[in-house]
Order: C-alpha cells, then sequence, then structure tokens
C-alpha cells in the first residue's frame, strides 16, 4: 500500500520551541496516521525534540509508523537535536514501537490517582490536619491563574527546585525559568480553557519562595485534575514542605471543584521522596507509562 507523508503548517511557535507536523495517508487520502515533533528551543533543552505519533488501529505493521518514524528523525537531524524522547503506556502497541525502532528506555513513570468523590471523613480529616501542622518559619500561599507580579521574581527562581528531578537516564536537560516563561506558562494553560492553581510555601524570613505544586483542572470543574509538579528548593527540604503543598492543593480541589471526580499524579519510579507524600495521601497507582529515547 502506497504511504503519503505530507508536512502541515503548525502556528503554535513559542519562546520555549515550535512543533512540526506531519500526515500519513492512502491513494484514496484517508488519513492513516500523524506525527508531532516539539522542538525545543531554549537553552538547556536546545538539543532535544520529543514525539508523538499515532497510528489508526486498523492500520498498524504496514509501515505506516515506520515511515512516519523517518521523517519525523530526519528533521529533528536536520534541527541539530542530539535527541529524541517519546512516550508510551507500558505494554502497549507505542511501548512495543519505540523498543523495536531503535528507541532505549529511560525512565519509567508511574501514574496514581486520589478518587477526590470517594474520599471518607476520616481522610479529608487527615488532609486537613495536615494542612492546619504548623511549619515553624514557613507559610502556604495560593493563587489562581497568573502568579502575582509581586511574587513574580521568586516563583520563577523556586522553579529550580525541579533541576534535580529524578530523571533517571533522559537527557533532558535543564529547563531554564524566567519570569517571561512563568507568564507563558500560565496564559497557555489559560488559552487551553483550563484552570491553573499554585500552591506555595514561603520562607517567612524574607518572603521569598522555598517550594510550589501546581494543579490544573478542566474548565468546567469536572472529571480529573492533573498535578504539573511539587518541587522544594534543596535548602529547604526536610521540612516537609512537599507533603504541606499537595495536601493544600487538594484541600482547594475539593473547596473550589466539588463537582472533580480525581487527582492524577504521575511520578518517576526512582522518585521515592514523592512516591511516599503520593502515598501517604492517599493515590493510588493506576499504570505506568516508559519514556523512550533515541540518540542521533
Amino acid at each position: 500500500m502506497p504511504i503519503h507523508i505530507t508536512a502541515l503548517t503548525d502556528p503554535d511557535r513559542t519562546s520555549s520551541g515550535y512543533r512540526l507536523a506531519w500526515l500519513a495517508g492512502g491513494d484514496d487520502g484517508e488519513p492513516l496516521g500523524s506525527a508531532f515533533l516539539r522542538v525545543f528551543t531554549r537553552e538547556g533543552q536546545d538539543h532535544l525534540a520529543e514525539l508523538q505519533l499515532n497510528v489508526h488501529t486498523a492500520e498498524r505493521r504496514r509501515r505506516v509508523g515506520s515511515r512516519l518514524l523517518e521523517t519525523a528523525v530526519a528533521a529533528a537531524r536536520e534541527a541539530g537535536r542530539r535527541s529524541v524522547i517519546a512516550q508510551a503506556d507500558a505494554g502497549t502497541p507505542g511501548d512495543h514501537f519505540l523498543a523495536a525502532s531503535g528507541f532505549r528506555r529511560v525512565l519509567t513513570l508511574t501514574y496514581a490517582r486520589l478518587a477526590l468523590d470517594e474520599l471518607d471523613g476520616g481522610a479529608v480529616d487527615e488532609i486537613n490536619a495536615i494542612v492546619e501542622r504548623p511549619h515553624p518559619g514557613y507559610r502556604l500561599t495560593a493563587w489562581r491563574g497568573t502568579v502575582p507580579e509581586e511574587l513574580a521574581e521568586t516563583f520563577a527562581h523556586s522553579r529550580r527546585a525541579m533541576d534535580d528531578m529524578p530523571m533517571d537516564d533522559t537527557d533532558y536537560g535543564v529547563v531554564a525559568w524566567d519570569v517571561e516563561r512563568v507568564l507563558a506558562a500560565a496564559k497557555a494553560v489559560a488559552d487551553r480553557g483550563e484552570l491553573l492553581t499554585t500552591v506555595v510555601a514561603v520562607d517567612a524570613s524574607d518572603g521569598s519562595i522555598a517550594g510550589f505544586s501546581e494543579l490544573v483542572v478542566p474548565g468546567d470543574g469536572k472529571g480529573e485534575g492533573q498535578h504539573y509538579g511539587t518541587g522544594v528548593l534543596p535548602e529547604h527540604r526536610g521540612h516537609g514542605l512537599g507533603r504541606w503543598m499537595k495536601a493544600e492543593s487538594i484541600r482547594l480541589a475539593r473547596t473550589d471543584h466539588p463537582e472533580l471526580a480525581g487527582l492524577v499524579t504521575d511520578t518517576a519510579g526512582s522518585n521515592t521522596h514523592m512516591r511516599r507524600i503520593n502515598d501517604a495521601l492517599g493515590y493510588v497507582p493506576t499504570h505506568q507509562a516508559l519514556e523512550y529515547q533515541l540518540d542521533l
């Protein structure tokens, strides 16, 4: 079966990268699959591209995926990238395809879910008790949407808390955060029609942000919320701030979005500290996803 690969125009260009896209079709013009390649351009990640590839179920094992992959990899090389990463749920056709296509497994992510609509009174009381427990020298604050102007600089600085996040063998680089990127990230969430809530722990001695926890909820307040990241600066670790902030995120989600069914989080298998926090807060593992990398 002849396979035609058509390059598509994607206007989604930001200060941190751009996307290339392709559509695979047959002689009859029917779409068979698609590929998207996110090319990162920010300093610290300008060696990297991220691939999303989908093939219609009925068209698998007919080289549709292979043709799309060849096209995307050639584009990554042309753009001067040294690594392409891709993700697939464990045990799925995507997992097997990546493994058979020269990618190597570099990271295992465990997804876990907290069923908000099934929390009993005891679990709610425990979460509230964690939030209310004093943490001498720190206080919690939160905002919805874009960071308040007076906290923008210290919030951008606090993002380095994720620099040493366990990524195992992934050639992920270092994400360089500044106020512009913080504002752009919040705008991207809003432009999708979703709701961003950020909880931070503030160092009472100087008003700087010691750590943060972000949660994104569908615009209608229903379905599943997604934790985008929880991090504490190295100099402030060991005080229980991560669990404190995440518990406050749960409390706010229940208060602000009473129809929300659950909260979902993903954590690297080697990140034992955050996995213990999730377990303590009642999150239940649901499945694993595998991060693959192709070295160019």
